[in-house]
C-alpha cells in the first residue's frame, strides 16, 4: 500500500475520537423495563446510521473488496518505472489514488458495521478481512515511497514543473524528503508493510476484550435497584449526589480491570513493544519523536506542555480544595472529582433538544456552516444511544474521500452529552469540509489539530449557555461545567501524555513493566496532578488499564495542545468577528496541504510558544476566582 492509503486508513484503524467529557447521565433512556439495553432493532431509524450512503448491499461491498484482491497485483506493473518520466511516475500515483479511494470506502463500511456490535461475528470477520487486504495492499505497495525518494531531487522537481498533474503533489513530496532519512530500502519498507496487521493486535485484542467480553459486577441504585454496570453507567455515575452509589460503581468498575490485570499488562506492554520495533527500524532515537516526526511536530512542544503544566499544577490543586469544601467531605477521591456542586440547576436534554442547542449556539461560525450540521442531523450521520455491544463513548469517523464522515454516540440525556455532540460535529464538519475543499493527497487533516474543531465548538456552546443563562446558580453551574472542561481535556490528556512518555522511555531503556509497576507511575502522576486533597484509590492506579487512548502511540498530548489552540481561536472570534471566522473556515477546509504548526498560525495560534498553555492556566485561576466571588456573595 503507497504512502497515502498507510496515512488514510491505517491512521484512522488507530485513532478514534473517544469520549473524552465523562458524565453521561444516570437515566439511561435506551433501557427495556428490566433495566437493561435496548437490542438495535428497537431504536428508530432516525437516531442511527444509514450505512447505505456508503453501500447499497453487501454484495457491492464484497465486488469492491474482489476488486482490490484481483488489483492488488498491478502494483508490480509500476515497480522500477517511477522514475522513468514524469508520465510514469503520474500514472503509478494515479493508480495508488483508485486503490486508495476504493479502499477507503471498504474500510469505512467494515468499521461502522463492526462497531454497532462487536460481539457481532460476522461483521467482526468482515473487518478482520478488510485489514488482512490491508496488509496485502500495503506490502504491494510499499516501493512507492523508497523509489519515489531515490529520484535525484533535481529531477523529481523537473517532473513536477513539466508535467502540470503532478504540481497536486508538491506538498507531498516536500513531506517525503523532509522525512528521507527514515525511510528504509523497497525490501525493508515491505517487511514493515507486512507486519503492520501483527503490530495492531495487541489493541485488537483490548478493544475486544474491553468491548465485548468484560462482564462488569451489579450493583444497587440509586433506588435501590440491581443493575449491571457498563461504561454508560460508570460515566453516568460519577455525576450522581449520591455519593455511596459512585463510589459502589467506581470500586466495581475496577473489578475486572484488577482481576485480569497480568493479561491487559501484557496487551499494553505488546503494544510499547510494537510501537518500539517501528522507531527503531526506522532509524528513530525513541518512539515519542517517531510519533511527532510524522505531522513534523518539535519534541519541545510536547515538553513544554508537560512542564508547563506540571510548575502551574496549584490551579487544579486549588479547585480539588474548593470542590471538597462546598462537598463538605473528610476526604476527596477520585469519584469526588465529576459530580457538580450545583445539583439543582441539572437539567436533562433529549436527543433532539441536543441537537436544536448545538445549532443555536455555533450560529456564529455563519450560515453555510449551519447548513452542514442540518445535513448531518437530517441525513443519518449520526448513531445516537447505546445498545447491546456496541462500541462506547463517541467519535467522527474522519475524512473518507467522497463520503461523508459519521458520528457515533451513546447518549443519555445529560447536558455533557450536549457537549459531546458540539464535540463530534466539530470532528465531523472539520473531516466534511476538508473531503469538499482538498484533492485526494490532503483530504484529511493532521492528528495535531484533529481536536481544535471540536474543542471550539464546546468552547462556543459554553458561551452560548453562560450567556442566556437566568440565575445566579445556573451560571455557576456553567463555570463549574468550564473548569471541568479543562480539568479534563487540558490537565488530565497531559497528565496521560506524562505517563505514556514515561513509560515508553522505560521500555526503550529494558526496564520491566509489571502491571504493579505501571500502577505505581500512574498513581504517582495522580497525586502529583491533584494535589495533597485527593487520597488515591488503588482502583484509580489502573486507569492505565482501561483507557484506549495509551494504544494510540503519543497522542493523547493532543487533545490538550488543540484544546489550547482552540480556546484561543473561540476569544479571537468572539473579539474580532468576521475575519477570525473567515480564518478558522479556512483552517477548517485546508486539510494536510500546509504543516500543522502552520495552518495554526494562519489562524492565529502559535502553538510552538508557551503562550496558549499558560493562556489556559491564566483562565482556570480566573474561572476560581469567579467561582468564589459568586459562592461568597
Amino acid at each position: 500500500m503507497s504512502f497515502q492509503l498507510i496515512k488514510k486508513n491505517v491512521k484512522r484503524l488507530l485513532v478514534i475520537m473517544m469520549l473524552l467529557n465523562f458524565g453521561l447521565g444516570v437515566n439511561l433512556i435506551a433501557q427495556d423495563e428490566s433495566g437493561g439495553l435496548l437490542k438495535r432493532s428497537e431504536i428508530d431509524d432516525k437516531y442511527k446510521w444509514n450505512l447505505n450512503d456508503i453501500y447499497q448491499t453487501e454484495e457491492a461491498w464484497e465486488n469492491d473488496f474482489n476488486w482490490l484482491n484481483e488489483n492488488v497485483a498491478n502494483y508490480k506493473n509500476y515497480e522500477g518505472t517511477l522514475g522513468n518520466s514524469a508520465q510514469d511516475l503520474l500514472k503509478a500515483l494515479k493508480f495508488d489514488e483508485q486503490i486508495g479511494i476504493k479502499f477507503g470506502r471498504l474500510h469505512l463500511y467494515a468499521f461502522l458495521s463492526k462497531d454497532l456490535d462487536l460481539a457481532d461475528t460476522k461483521y467482526q470477520g468482515i473487518y478482520d478481512r478488510t485489514m488482512g487486504l490491508a496488509s496485502k495492499l500495503s506490502a504491494a505497495g510499499s516501493f512507492m515511497r523508497p523509489e519515489i525518494l531515490a529520484i535525484p531531487e533535481s529531477k523529481l522537481w523537473d517532473f513536477v514543473a513539466n508535467e502540470p498533474e503532478l504540481k497536486v503533489y508538491e506538498q507531498q513530496f516536500k513531506e517525503m524528503l523532509r522525512r528521507k532519512a527514515h525511510t528504509l530500502s523497497k525490501n525493508e519498507e515491505e517487511i514493515l508493510a507486512l507486519s503492520s496487521q501483527l503490530q495492531q493486535v495487541p489493541y485488537d485484542i483490548f478493544s475486544l476484550f474491553k468491548n465485548a467480553d468484560i462482564q462488569f459486577p451489579k450493583v444497587k441504585d440509586e433506588q435501590g435497584k440491581e443493575i449491571r454496570i457498563s461504561d454508560g453507567r460508570y460515566y453516568a455515575a460519577l455525576y450522581s449526589n449520591d455519593r455511596e452509589y459512585r463510589e459502589r460503581v467506581y470500586r466495581g468498575y475496577y473489578v475486572p480491570f484488577m482481576e485480569y490485570k497480568n493479561a491487559i499488562g501484557a496487551m499494553f506492554n505488546g503494544n510499547l513493544k510494537s510501537i518500539q520495533f517501528n522507531s527503531k527500524a526506522r532509524k528513530y532515537n525513541s518512539t515519542r519523536e517517531a510519533a511527532l516526526d510524522a505531522n513534523n511536530i518539535p519534541i519541545s512542544v510536547y515538553d513544554n506542555l508537560v512542564n508547563t503544566c506540571r510548575e502551574n499544577a496549584q490551579v487544579l490543586h486549588r479547585w480539588a480544595q474548593l470542590k471538597q469544601r462546598v462537598l463538605k467531605l473528610n476526604d476527596f477521591h477520585a469519584y469526588d472529582t465529576y459530580v457538580t456542586l450545583f445539583p439543582s440547576v441539572q437539567k436533562e436534554y433529549s436527543y433532539d433538544e441536543g441537537a436544536a442547542l448545538t445549532i443555536e449556539a455555533l450560529k456564529p461560525l455563519g450560515e453555510d456552516y449551519i447548513n452542514s450540521l442540518n445535513k448531518a442531523f437530517n441525513n443519518r450521520w449520526i448513531d445516537v444511544y447505546e445498545t447491546k455491544g456496541k462500541r462506547s463513548g463517541a467519535y467522527s469517523s474522519g475524512t473518507t474521500f467522497g463520503m461523508h464522515p459519521y458520528v457515533l454516540l451513546n447518549w443519555n440525556d445529560q447536558l455533557n452529552d450536549v457537549f459531546t455532540l458540539a464535540h463530534e460535529m466539530g470532528h465531523n464538519m472539520h473531516s466534511y469540509y476538508t473531503g469538499l475543499n482538498q484533492p485526494y493527497p490532503y483530504a484529511d487533516y493532521s492528528i495535531f489539530v484533529a481536536e481544535v474543531a471540536s474543542t471550539m465548538n464546546e468552547a462556543l456552546l459554553l458561551d452560548y449557555l453562560i450567556e442566556n443563562a437566568e440565575t445566579k446558580e445556573e451560571k455557576l453551574a456553567l463555570i463549574e461545567k468550564n473548569l471541568n472542561n479543562i480539568t479534563t481535556t487540558f490537565f488530565r490528556q497531559t497528565r496521560f501524555a506524562e505517563f505514556e512518555h514515561l513509560v515508553h522511555e522505560k521500555t526503550e531503556k529494558g526496564e520491566a513493566l509489571t502491571p504493579d509497576k505501571l500502577s505505581e507511575i500512574y498513581g504517582e502522576l495522580y497525586q502529583a496532578y491533584w494535589g495533597p486533597s485527593m487520597t488515591v484509590d488503588e482502583e484509580e492506579k489502573f486507569t492505565w488499564a482501561r483507557i484506549p487512548h495509551f494504544y494510540y502511540n503519543f497522542y493523547v498530548y493532543q487533545y490538550a495542545t488543540s484544546f489550547a489552540a482552540s480556546q484561543a481561536l473561540a476569544e479571537k472570534i468572539k473579539t474580532e468577528g468576521q475575519p477570525a471566522i473567515d480564518k478558522f473556515l479556512t483552517f477548517l477546509k485546508a486539510g494536510s496541504s500546509v504543516s500543522p504548526i502552520e495552518v495554526l498560525k494562519m489562524a492565529g495560534v502559535d502553538m510552538t510558544s508557551p503562550e496558549p498553555i499558560l493562556a489556559v492556566v491564566k483562565k482556570m485561576d480566573q474561572l476560581l476566582d469567579q467561582m468564589e466571588e459568586l459562592l461568597n456573595e
